[in-house]
């Protein structure tokens, strides 16, 4: 167990999915955290596992896993428990979507609150659990800054033929826009890029965040210019059960010759395809497809790949070029084969790896024949949402 605190200021980062809560609590300066942990399967088999900085497992105090609600109570009672000292300075909050009016972190307030539920149809499946995560924590820390965090805003100022689509005007001024999606994930590298490769960044940077949620991202002189993502966390990669780019034609297929609703289709589109539709209800776990020597297996990792390379050479196209590929998220830093499957075909864009660099998994993969710098950076979203708590609490200090 850690030593009591005295008097010491925590910034808590919360990251509410549909069904998981991760949870980070760092101190007032530095980037170790002094607590991580994940709730995940919320619900009737919900299961929650936090660990000190030295990564041994914490006791959990008795709690409720059948909410997010009930999850952050257990965290707040394990914080409390386990470093009785703390006073909690700001909690920073992943929200998904922050349409067109957030371009940066916010301070939550009631009017705030208000614009986000009313972005809840532009992402269904994220945004109301965001929200409640939002409610509790708001409730466990009266009087705490909460601060918003927008996986949108990182893709805001994309020049407009990257930020519409060809239908009507009007949906575009409605909001039916490329929003883009993990930013959080993009800030982080960006800003690591910056500090270990600054002359890569003044140049042209395709990074692959490629996990249970996969999208690219074109980031020119450190700035995006494209994403695969869309409108929803639905378009571009396929992704562990959501489907990737698809022809609207198929939906219509769905509503007309199949009577299905518009419920029965998101269910399809969010939950039954991706890695898993493809593999025939195998997996949605790269890792479990990796292990199956299976024609299903073969077919999801194979499809992954080629949309990967897909869309690697849509992103160098809208930058007239690549100076550095940058692998993050679960399969980008972890899948050895996946990483080198998709490198494998890009000689024509100057990328080579080194076998045994990618069998490490080392920071620099390419080769020094490569003309490409391939990378892999793990990503830390959880520290940029303490980042930006921290910063509120600061700000707020001041101007007091």
């Amino acid at each position: 167990m850690n030593a009591p605190l005295t008097e010491t200021i925590g910034f808590l980062a919360l990251n509410a999915g549909s069904s998981s809560l991760k949870v980070a609590l760092f101190p007032a300066e530095g980037d170790a955290a002094l607590l991580t942990g994940q709730a995940e399967r919320i619900g009737p088999e919900g299961r929650m596992v936090l660990k000190d900085s030295t990564g041994a497992e914490l006791a959990l105090p008795p709690g409720d896993l059948t909410s997010h609600a009930g999850a952050l109570a257990l965290v707040i009672k394990a914080v409390k428990r386990h470093f009785p000292g703390l006073r909690m300075g700001a909690i920073g909050h992943r929200v998904v979507h922050g349409g067109l009016d957030y371009a940066e972190p916010v301070r939550v307030t009631p009017e705030v609150l208000e614009k986000l539920i009313a972005l809840e149809p532009f992402a269904p499946l994220h945004q109301p659990h965001n929200i409640a995560g939002i409610r509790a924590a708001m409730a466990a820390f009266p009087g705490v800054p909460q601060i918003a965090c927008f996986d949108t805003a990182f893709h805001r100022g994309q020049p407009f033929v990257n930020d519409t689509f060809a239908i009507p005007h009007r949906y575009y001024e409605a909001g039916v826009r490329r929003y883009g999606f993990h930013g959080l994930s993009y800030d982080y590298v960006t800003g690591e890029m910056k500090r270990i490769a600054p002359h890569l960044m003044e140049g042209r940077v395709v990074v692959a965040h490629l996990g249970n949620g996969a999208s690219m991202c074109a980031i020119h002189r450190g700035k995006s210019v494209a994403s695969s993502m869309g409108f929803s966390a639905l378009d571009g990669l396929p992704m562990g059960t959501r489907c990737g780019q698809i022809d609207p034609g198929v939906l219509l297929y769905m509503l007309d010759r199949e009577h299905l609703d518009t419920a029965q289709i998101r269910q399809i589109l969010y939950n039954e395809s991706g890695l898993l539709g493809l593999s025939d209800g195998l997996s949605n776990d790269m890792r479990t497809l990796e292990a199956a020597d299976s024609p299903a297996a073969h077919r999801a990792i194979d499809y992954f790949v080629f949309r990967v390379q897909r869309e690697l050479g849509a992103m160098a196209a809208v930058m007239g070029g690549i100076d550095a590929l940058v692998f993050c998220g679960g399969i980008g830093e972890n899948s050895r084969t996946v990483r080198r499957r998709i490198c494998e075909r890009l000689g024509w864009m100057g990328i080579e790896i080194d076998h045994g660099r990618n069998a490490t998994n080392a920071t620099v993969l390419s080769s020094e024949f490569s003309r490409t710098t391939v990378m892999i950076i793990n990503t830390r979203e959880d520290l940029v949402i303490a980042r930006a708590a921290r910063l509120a609490a600061q700000q707020e200090a001041v101007a007091e």
